[in-house]
This record gives structure tokens, C-alpha cells and sequence, in this order.
């Protein structure tokens, strides 16, 4: 046998064990979400993970800036084209329905039962007539992040446990010019961050009001108690000063910067703040309210098979689904994006509690309350007015909030007469 002839059986040999290895039908599905590092990173390790367990599938992932994502999902899947997963923001389900942008999970691969049985009971809000659109790998509450050098500077020893101490520590580390204005502030504010969450499911219920009734078709929250929570919000840059909703333009960018003592935000930032170098941080429990009453909001993003995956790439975002919503994804988008698990067995380990950064999110979810909106970003918008009206025209809160459970009590009337 010449040489030749020997590397060519040699070769046809590998040819053949390379055939045999690989898949005889390969398909590739598109997966979409928005852009923010920390997700991107995660989804990568997990498209990563899957396909090496399923080398017959490729995903491929799209990112878009939040701001363009929804009208992007829109446009494209009506057209036969984007994302055979999606993820979305659990408010926009009732959108995502009614637009037919995405179909209802499988009941053989995903029982309605068993996820009611392993996933937080929030998810349940993800059931339509019997069968989930959609499901997490994550859930998120809110805590109050605190600079701990701007603490020592001022002080304080421990985070604060009740809305008065906030106020006082917050006065504590408020700095202003000549001019008096602001440049630290104690406490940050922004109602189209996570503010509008803080008002709608802890502030009111704090200060004795339930936001909506309990088939969330009516506003509960003009009254008393719902104006002493507004007025109380407001005063913290009209009255205590220690804060400007416009200051470095973005709440968490005050923060990063080291030119904040303390802002709320959920537990989606931890992964942002663990890169940014030189800032010394802590997380505490949301402070309890006047009488001691403790609240929180629960959210999360939601990945769903849209309705333009038939045949075979259904079948690959089915098992898609399935992975990144185990057990190994929910630890590995936990450690990559500080999300909490969307199952308590995941999420409520004794080591999770006690974690430092990690523990009063997960305390928090005890608590929380997942807001069911009809559509979120009309419901964010009617809140954020209402601050507005009293921060920029002067509006007594009473009348402001008036204004805004009509708003969103009319809103609601019409939604739930479409259904």
C-alpha cells in the first residue's frame, strides 16, 4: 500500500467518523432580547451550554437598546421574521397576547400544574385560560443600595430600617453649592426608574392603601393614604431636600458615581455595580413604613415561543424554553446578573438568605407584591404625572392624585369592557 493511498484511507476514515459525529439536520432559531450587558453575558453562557448538549440546534441571539425593543418585536414577528423565543416584560403580556406576536407553551413539555407547583406564584400571571404564555428564569424586588464611604463619612452606622431614618440619614449626607444646589444627594429619585414600583406596591400599602382592588379593576388608591404617600415622596426634594429627580439626569448614575448616599433599585443592578470600580456599597432591606408595615415589588422578564415558530424550529424553542428555564440556568443568570431563581426551592436556600448583596432581595420576596398591570407602560405613566404635577407645577397632592386614579380608572374601564 503506497503512501498516498494510505492518507486517503486515513482520511476517508475521518470523513466518515466526522459525518457520523455531527447532526444530520442542523436548525437554527433566533432568540431576541434587550441590551444590558449583564443578560447578554448570562444568555451567551447558556446558548453556549445548549447547544453543546444539542449540537443538531444553533441560536442565534439579536440584541436591541430597551427603548426600540417593543416596537422592533412588533414589526418583525407579523412580518414572518425576528425571534422564534422572545423574552418580555411580564406587564406586556396582555399586549403580546391580543397582538397574537406569541402561542401558548405546550402543555405535555411545560404542566401548567407542575410550574404552579415549582415557580413563585407571581409567574401565575402568565396563564391564559388555563395554558402558560410564558415563564422566568429569573424574578427581581427591590432594596436599598447605600454608599458605605458616604456613611462613614456622615455617621451612620447601620442602613436604615424605617422611612424616618432614611430621611434623617439622607439629610445626613445631602451636600449643596452656594447656590443651594444639590451636589450629593442623600437619596436618589426618579420616578421612570424604579420609583413608580416603590410608589404603586410600597409606599401606598406602607402608608395604608392597597393600590387596586383585588381583580385589579379598580384604582384603590385616592384616598388618605394614598395622598400622605404621595406627599410624603414629594417632600423629599421639596421639603426634606435631599434629593432632585433631575440630578446627573439618571438615579443609578448617581449612584455609580459615588455622588449619591442611598437609591432603590432592583436586584438587576448588582451586576453593574459589582463592575464599576472604586465604589464601596452595601444592600438592606426597603425600609418598613410608618407603622411598621413592610412591602415590596416583585417583577421579572419572561421568555415565550412566538407564534412564528412551526415545525421544526418549535421544537427547537420548546427545548430552548425548557433550558432556560432549569434549575442550571436560573444559578447560572444568579451569579452572572444578580437575578433571584423563579423557584423558591432555587432561590430560598439558607446560603442565599444570609448572602450579604443577595439576602434582602430574597427577604424581600416574602413580602412582595407583583403588580398585574393591564398595560405598564400606561399605569407607569399616570404615576409618574402625578409627581410631576406636584414637583414641576405645583399641584397640591391631593388634586394630583385625583387626577391620576380618573386617568387610570378610565383606562382600566375600557380595557377590561375590550376583553
Amino acid at each position: 500500500m503506497t503512501k498516498l493511498t494510505r492518507r486517503m484511507m486515513l482520511g476517508a476514515a475521518a470523513a466518515t467518523a466526522l459525518m457520523a459525529a455531527a447532526p444530520a439536520h442542523a436548525v437554527e432559531i433566533e432568540y431576541w432580547q434587550y441590551f444590558y450587558q449583564q443578560r447578554v453575558d448570562a444568555m451567551n453562557i447558556l446558548i453556549a451550554n445548549f447547544e453543546k448538549a444539542n449540537p443538531d440546534i444553533t441560536v442565534k441571539m439579536t440584541t436591541f437598546p430597551y427603548d426600540d425593543y417593543r416596537t422592533k418585536v412588533a414589526a418583525a414577528i407579523p412580518a414572518g421574521e425576528g425571534p422564534d423565543v422572545v423574552q418580555l416584560f411580564y406587564g406586556w403580556l396582555n399586549d403580546y397576547v391580543t397582538a397574537g406576536l406569541i402561542q401558548p407553551l405546550p402543555a405535555d413539555a411545560f404542566p401548567p400544574d407542575q410550574i404552579d407547583k415549582d415557580f413563585f406564584p407571581m409567574v401565575q400571571a402568565m396563564k391564559v385560560d388555563g395554558q402558560y404564555m410564558a415563564l422566568p428564569t429569573a424574578v427581581r424586588s427591590l432594596a436599598l443600595f447605600y454608599n458605605k464611604r458616604l456613611f462613614a463619612q456622615a455617621g451612620i452606622t447601620t442602613p436604615p430600617t424605617t422611612l424616618d431614618e432614611l430621611v434623617a440619614d439622607a439629610k445626613l449626607m445631602t451636600k449643596t453649592d452656594g447656590a443651594g444646589n444639590i451636589i450629593q444627594e442623600g437619596l436618589t429619585s426618579g420616578m421612570t426608574g424604579q420609583d413608580h414600583q416603590w410608589m404603586r406596591e410600597v409606599l401606598f400599602r406602607q402608608f395604608g392603601t392597597a393600590p387596586y382592588s383585588d381583580d385589579r379593576k379598580t384604582v384603590t388608591y385616592d384616598n388618605e393614604a394614598g395622598v400622605a404617600a404621595l406627599k410624603w415622596y414629594t417632600d423629599l426634594q421639596l421639603t426634606d431636600k435631599v434629593t432632585n429627580s433631575t440630578f446627573m439626569d439618571e438615579a443609578q448614575a448617581a449612584f455609580k458615581a459615588g455622588r449619591a448616599g442611598m437609591h432603590i433599585d432592583g436586584s438587576f443592578r448588582i451586576g453593574a455595580l459589582q463592575s464599576t470600580d472604586g465604589l464601596d456599597w452595601g444592600v438592606a432591606e426597603l425600609p418598613a413604613g410608618p407603622t411598621g408595615i413592610k412591602s415590596n415589588y416583585a417583577s421579572y422578564w419572561v421568555n415565550a415561543i412566538t407564534s412564528q415558530a412551526q415545525g421544526e424550529k418549535l421544537a427547537a424553542a420548546e427545548k430552548f424554553m425548557a433550558y432556560i428555564t432549569s434549575d442550571e440556568a436560573m444559578d447560572i443568570w444568579l451569579k452572572t446578573v444578580g437575578e433571584l431563581p423563579a423557584k423558591p426551592a432555587a432561590a430560598l436556600t439558607d446560603a442565599n438568605k444570609a448572602d450579604p448583596i443577595y439576602g434582602p432581595f430574597v427577604n424581600g420576596l416574602a413580602y412582595a407584591h407583583a403588580t398585574l398591570f393591564a398595560d405598564e407602560t400606561t399605569q407607569r405613566t399616570v404615576l409618574v404625572d402625578a409627581v410631576n404635577r406636584v414637583l414641576l407645577e405645583g399641584q397640591d397632592p391631593a388634586e394630583s392624585l385625583d387626577v391620576a386614579a380618573k386617568a387610570e380608572q378610565a383606562f382600566l374601564d375600557k380595557f377590561f369592557a375590550d376583553q
